[in-house]
């Protein structure tokens, strides 16, 4: 039996207006994830449990059967897992983006946060600013490291790791004084470090060349997440099956890699509207025909557009998704003679209105090849939850999908 997990990251949403009171799933034209939800189990799931942060870390854990309330230690963790960082017990890792502020307001705390992806800058750019930070900031104790596009990595040894930090993709528009580190009650060295950052990076040579050509600067460091080195069990051990993740961000790597899986890269696969979605389906292909049984395939793209309140582009992701990913897939599972099982769902809503993630459940479906099921004519959100089919722990999701 083999297993294809396909993740389109903050896909769910709500129905929106300007869509003609449908969802970016509703409208969007995707026939093979139709057409399998016709014959699969459908349902809804919750993979953030009450009292967590909406994040993709809680929802990607319980994705692959971890429990996040035992599993989650923060994101920053796995992504340093994932670029090669040995955390060491007493450090402690951070996400550090590099957003955009406005030039407006004299003092620090008066500026808006216009963009915390700051245009979804290039990582050759992003390198040289954290290149920056580590040259007029690191040390002995902090050290910066190089990720993906705006999504980098602080680790500090000794570092508070139970800070709770605000998210940048949550304050988008306002104004950033109320949702910094607080120097009464702990995070003064925090704010310290992302007021200086500021005074490095806004007249950087990479910025104003970004600014000369109409894009927003990368000119402030913002911290969050923090964690210390994470620990999971094997996947593979836990249920007997070789398994594989592909995706362009950092976390779902780290997480893969902390499971004891194989991590495989795309060459493309920037995170964004604009990702190499083909590549990923014939690195999926091509897992499979190495002996991997369970590939897990993740989609940054309609997150990233519901961050950015693209609606659009939230729409055609979901679209090339089904077409450029998961349609070559099937075509070649069912040229094998092999059964096989598809599971297809968000890890959580990021809806465009709010252009934040939310905790609600998502709909998710199971096609498996030699099994039919009384499944729904649409794959959406008010056709999944209409089965009232619904999973309170995500983490137990597995369960459903290797089930006889």
């Amino acid at each position: 039996m083999k297993y294809f997990v396909l993740i389109p990251d903050g896909m769910a949403d709500e129905p929106i207006e300007a869509l003609g009171g449908v969802t970016p799933m509703q409208k969007a034209n995707k026939p093979c994830m139709d057409a399998l939800a016709k014959d699969a189990v459908v349902g809804t799931v919750s993979n953030v449990p009450n009292g967590m942060v909406p994040e993709s870390d809680t929802a990607n854990l319980a994705i692959l059967s971890y429990d996040p309330k035992v599993y989650s230690k923060g994101r920053s963790p796995l992504e340093a897992v994932s670029m090669g960082i040995e955390m060491q017990p007493d450090e402690t890792a951070y996400r550090c983006n590099v957003v955009t502020l406005s030039d407006e307001g004299e003092d620090y705390d008066d500026k808006i946060i216009l963009d915390h992806s700051a245009d979804e800058i290039t990582t050759a750019e992003a390198d040289e600013l954290i290149k920056a930070l580590e040259a007029e900031m690191g040390d002995d104790v902090k050290k910066f490291y190089t990720g993906i596009s705006y999504r980098h990595c602080l680790i500090w040894k000794n570092g508070n790791d139970r800070y709770e930090f605000n998210r940048p993709h949550d304050i988008l528009g306002q104004r950033i004084g109320a949702y910094l580190p607080r120097k009464d009650n702990g995070g003064a060295e925090f704010y310290d470090l992302m007021r200086r950052s500021f005074d490095i990076l806004n007249h950087h040579p990479v910025n104003e060349a970004r600014r000369a050509r109409g894009l927003k600067p990368a000119n402030s460091a913002w911290l969050w997440s923090p964690g210390k080195k994470p620990q999971l069990p094997s996947f593979e051990e836990k249920w007997g099956l070789k398994g594989a993740v592909i995706s362009a961000v950092d976390l779902i790597k780290g997480i893969g890699l902390c499971a004891g899986m194989r991590s495989i890269d795309v060459e493309g696969a920037t995170g964004n509207v604009h990702t190499n979605y083909a590549g990923k389906a014939d690195a999926a292909i091509a897992a499979f025909r190495d002996g991997y049984e369970y590939v897990y395939v993740h989609v940054e793209a309609p997150d990233e557009c519901g961050h950015r309140a693209e609606l659009d582009n939230k729409v055609l992701s979901v679209e090339k998704i089904d077409r450029e990913i998961l349609s070559p897939v099937l075509t070649y599972l069912q040229s094998q003679d092999e059964p096989f099982k598809i599971m297809i769902l968000p890890d959580h809503p990021t809806p465009v209105r709010l252009r934040t993630h939310t905790i609600f459940p998502v709909p998710f479906l199971i096609y498996s090849s030699n099994k039919q099921n009384n499944g729904v004519d649409q794959f959406c959100e008010e056709s999944a939850a209409a089965k009232n089919n619904y999973i309170e722990n995500g983490y137990l999701l597995m369960e459903k999908l290797i089930e006889k």
